[in-house]
């Protein structure tokens, strides 16, 4: 599996508008994109950090997974993203296991989870066309 570098870092927050007040309001990152995907269940904001992206993940429904993480945990790190030129081929040449099929990622790129008992628990995405 090759890598294309790092695509951007995931920050789960309870409400983007708010997070934003700090990330682009404060800290001036401008913001690249920001969409609704997955059956409108996540809202993901991607803003520029220079050499990456800080991607914003709020869940939309109250049941979706994110939210009981968001109660365990808080807003915070959630998961570090590679970019993969192609996301079937990376899961077909993968040293790893993946954890899932893939999901719908930002501007209609595809996006799988590395299963995280194969990184030592840390949440690691891939990120490409399908």
């Amino acid at each position: 599996m090759k890598h294309q570098g790092l695509d951007h870092l995931a920050i789960v927050v309870r409400d983007t508008e708010e997070a934003l007040k700090l990330w682009h309001g404060q800290l001036k990152f401008p913001i690249v994109h920001s969409e609704c995907v997955n059956n409108h269940s996540i809202r993901l904001t991607h803003l520029d950090l220079g050499n990456t992206q800080l991607q914003l993940v709020e869940p939309l429904e109250p049941d979706h997974p994110l939210q009981s993480w968001l109660d365990e945990h808080g807003p915070g790190l959630h998961h570090f993203c590679l970019k993969v030129e192609g996301v079937s081929e990376a899961m077909q040449h993968s040293p790893l296991k993946i954890s899932a099929s893939p999901h719908q990622g930002i501007q209609g790129k595809s996006a799988v989870f590395v299963d995280p008992d194969q990184t030592q628990g840390i949440m690691l995405e891939l990120t490409g066309q399908a």
